[in-house]
């Protein structure tokens, strides 16, 4: 029992330094040597149509090859939190070493087993596999036009191509197909061919890639649409700014000349009047803090991934865009503590400790509750998105030891060095009375409003987003992806200006949950889209698969939102803090 206590142990600290160390995949160096080990992984096996509903390959009874031992083996927590566990097939593949047709194994085919194929045959399963980091897909079997008798492809015939060293381009062609018939014995058989191919080491994967769906027209067109909506919100506020508040400017900088009769006395309106109070802190200080910190690290971490997916090409390593997600997430926990914590101490925040703790835990445990929630679902269904029990206790290990002390050291840099007011005017020690407005000024309905313009901007990307993580597509596009990000924070930061000034205007003074919320609104229409996505544009179905897709959708719009709602509020604190 102490044994298995120190393996799950040891697992977690292996998989805690493999999110932090750089992992090389030889397959490490992708590079060998005549007649070197090459490695046949087999990963999953799962409905065509259902990109998200794997399990294990040997779960259906296939039969493993004569080989037992293997040189080497590496897995990344990205992969492992990805469900992408491999196993070993047993096939004996060496470099440039040709090898014939040539049986590997027998199934004994009982009535179970016929039944566990034929089962696959009928949902259209297929598998994956891996050789050398590039991906290999093949069907498990076909049925009759009248699905009566069902048949299993038994032959792998391999075609791999090589540039030098390396290995470059892999092909799996199907063959041997054989009818179930119970109780007796399927022989699996496969063949290795090696081709010379012109192919650069660095280009290998574009085969995988779909140019013209992610670079169609429409695309392009949606970039137009949302840069030519930035203008006009962008030319509509500057007119607000310049042409309605720019005598005001000119007015308040002369305010400390004004004796108390004069500024009493002088024609005051609308947003005017509530100047004493926009600087009032806002409600529920403490969960408004740490949003606004939580929302400052999701969007460093979406930059900083961005620029490195567009740099590194992370899509052909697996797990790796997840493993350099959590890397940075963590690495960034001291953006969350600084904004949340100087924030929290300008609004007179004194439980700045436990402020803290909900800042660094507030995204961890949105993502590792829903994580592990879906989780017992997939352990019930034996699907192989399964979270191991180590990997759970490698991500707890990140939260408490790296995370948390990262943050704690950003709070106190924060508190120290920008946690003094420094507002432009005194703050009225009475609240003001905010008067009745129309229905249309309530910040329900700004905040109702708010979000359609940058879901607007943004929904096309959402639809190639969702294509390429819920169906068969790679997205390599981060170019795209850094566009729409950066037109949807202007766009974004636009809008909650206009909310904001109409907010004032009515003499409403409360506009910090507002604009948060105005902007935070994005994420409420784009779930509302991921039911469009799931009902019209996939063929998912059961508990698993619905509570997997809507589970991690809510995950992605409540981050979305944290986002962008402190987008809008940062900008405006910069702009108050310059006293417009």
């Amino acid at each position: 029992m102490a044994s298995s206590r120190w393996k799950v142990v040891a697992a977690a600290l292996l998989l805690v330094l493999g999110a932090f160390l750089p992992v090389d995949a030889d397959e490490h160096e992708h590079t060998y040597t005549d007649k070197e080990e090459i490695v046949l992984w087999m990963n999953t096996v799962g409905p065509y149509h259902n990109r998200q509903e794997t399990y294990k390959y040997f779960s259906l009874p296939f039969c493993v090859g004569k080989k037992k031992t293997i040189n080497h083996y590496h897995e990344t927590l990205g992969e492992a939190l990805q469900g992408v566990e491999l196993e070993f097939s047993g096939l004996e593949i060496n470099f440039k070493d040709e090898v014939m047709q040539k049986n590997y194994c027998e199934i004994d085919l009982d009535k179970a087993k016929r039944d566990a194929f034929v089962y696959a045959i009928k949902n259209h399963y297929w598998y994956q596999m891996y050789i050398d980091d590039l991906p290999i897909w093949g069907i498990v079997g076909e049925a009759d036009e009248n699905e009566e008798d069902y048949y299993l492809w038994t032959y792998k015939k391999l075609e791999i191509g090589f540039n030098g060293n390396r290995i470059v381009d892999v092909n799996l062609t199907s063959e041997g197909k054989v009818k179930l018939v119970p109780n007796t014995k399927i022989a699996m058989s496969y063949s290795v061919k090696w081709k010379k191919s012109d192919v650069k080491f660095e280009d290998r994967f574009d085969k995988y890639l779909d140019p013209s769906f992610f670079q169609h027209r429409i695309h392009w067109f949606s970039i137009f649409n949302s840069f030519m909506m930035v203008i006009f919100l962008v030319g509509l506020v500057s007119m607000i700014l310049m042409r309605t508040l720019r005598k005001d400017y000119a007015r308040y900088s002369k305010e400390e000349e004004m004796d108390d009769m004069d500024r009493d006395l002088g024609d005051e309106y609308g947003w005017k009047q509530v100047h004493g109070d926009v600087f009032r802190p806002s409600s529920h200080p403490l969960m408004f803090s740490s949003l606004i910190g939580s929302g400052c690290q999701i969007f460093s971490v979406s930059l900083i991934v961005i620029i490195v997916a567009m740099v590194e090409d992370l899509y052909t390593e697996r797990g790796s865009m997840l493993s350099t997600a959590i890397f940075v997430y963590a690495a960034t926990s001291p953006v969350n503590g600084y904004f949340g914590g100087s924030l929290y101490a300008k609004q007179g925040g004194r439980r700045w400790i436990k402020q803290m703790f909900i800042g660094a835990f507030l995204i961890p445990a949105m993502v590792c509750g829903t994580a592990f929630f879906i989780n017992f679902i997939a352990i019930y269904y034996h699907a192989s998105r399964a979270i191991p029990f180590g990997t759970m206790v490698a991500v707890c290990c990140i939260c408490f030891f790296v995370i948390l002390p990262l943050n704690l050291v950003g709070t106190i840099l924060g508190r120290n060095l920008s946690g003094q007011p420094n507002f432009p005017c005194r703050v009225n020690a009475v609240p003001r009375p905010i008067p009745e407005k129309k229905w249309f000024m309530e910040p329900a309905v700004i905040v109702c409003l708010g979000g359609i313009l940058p879901f607007g901007s943004i929904f096309i990307e959402m639809y190639f987003i969702f294509t390429s993580f819920w169906a068969y597509k790679i997205y390599y596009v981060y170019g795209f992806m850094m566009l729409v990000l950066v037109i949807l924070c202007i766009v974004t930061v636009c809008v909650t200006i206009v909310c904001t000034y109409f907010l004032l205007n009515a003499e409403d003074y409360r506009w910090q949950w507002t604009s948060f919320l105005s902007a935070a609104s994005t994420a409420v229409y784009v779930y509302m889209y991921s039911f469009y996505y799931y009902f019209f544009k996939t063929k998912m179905y059961g508990l698993f698969q619905t509570s997997f897709y809507f589970g991690y959708m809510a995950v992605f719009s409540t981050a979305l939102g944290i986002m962008c709602g402190e987008s809008s509020v940062m900008f405006h604190s910069v702009i108050n803090s310059k006293g417009i």
